[in-house]
């Protein structure tokens, strides 16, 4: 037994990192969802004003700074005081979300309401998790973005890298399996359905600082399992891009893909023909 933790006491010994990451990201995720929505509470609330709800922001800024500070001296990297503004975030972050809530609830016709969609769709936690994620990127702190989105991915089963771009009331319906990559962008009212992967044509790692996931203009709809591939790849705004199809190249606006590789305008008042599967 000597010898075997012989063995493991290197790893342990040239590890950069400070302790429980894995326990601060769950925490700090879950600070930051009952600060955005009473919904996630776990504790009953005797009484809600400003004061009190503005301790409860201070410790999580204060939370924040203090692991954004170790990871600074794990990655070398300047200090940065970034609690404050990511506080000054939230309300933004907030709007964005409701905005997101809403599209769910108004194209989903199972949803009964608001509540219901901010409570139980894996879509929308997915949706809050990266929005969160997407603003400790901007700001510049390392890898705790990307433990927030492994915290969403754990949950929800849906992996959106928090350096894509998403635009608002975007909607995620069921989302098991849908893929996101880091430098997807994805426009205003887009729609997209569980299995949906918005991947890259190439993983080489040289192409690490290029654009190699798709853009997703305004109002597409992206049925189930469909996969978009390629940085260079533009769906054209009111696209609809049908169950399991299959696509490598940009398609144009008002246009419909299907699942082998066909390419037309799309028909209106004639929903039978649209693939899918839901």
């Amino acid at each position: 037994m000597i010898q075997i933790a012989a063995a493991l006491v290197h790893a342990r010994t040239e590890f950069p990192l400070p302790p429980r990451l894995w326990q601060s990201a769950e925490e700090l995720t879950d600070q930051v969802l009952c600060l955005l929505f009473p919904h996630f509470e776990s504790v009953v609330e005797t009484e809600v004003t400003s004061d009190t709800l503005s301790d409860r922001v201070q410790s999580m800024a204060d939370h924040l700074d203090d692991i954004a500070d170790s990871l600074g001296r794990a990655f070398e990297a300047a200090p940065t005081c970034c609690g404050l503004k990511f506080a000054q975030s939230l309300p933004g972050i907030q709007r964005q979300l409701l905005m997101d809530a809403e599209a769910i609830r108004d194209g989903d016709p199972a949803a009964k309401s608001l509540d219901e969609v901010i409570l139980t769709y894996p879509g929308f936690l997915a949706i809050a998790l990266y929005r969160v994620a997407h603003e400790l990127h901007t700001l510049g702190i390392p890898l705790m973005p990307k433990l927030i989105s492994a915290v969403a991915q754990r949950r929800t089963a849906i992996d959106i890298h928090p350096a894509a771009t998403i635009g608002r009331r975007f909607c995620i319906d069921h989302g098991t399996g849908v893929v996101i990559g880091e430098t997807a962008i994805v426009g205003n009212g887009v729609k997209i359905y569980q299995g949906v992967t918005l991947g890259a044509l190439s993983v080489q790692k040289a192409l690490a600082q290029v654009k190699r996931h798709p853009t997703l203009q305004d109002n597409v709809v992206v049925y189930a399992n469909a996969t978009i591939l390629g940085g260079n790849t533009v769906v054209g705004h009111d696209t609809i891009v049908g169950g399991n199809a299959f696509v490598t190249a940009s398609l144009p606006p008002f246009s419909f893909a299907g699942r082998n590789a066909e390419v037309r305008p799309r028909s209106s008042g004639d929903p039978e023909e649209i693939e899918f599967y839901i």
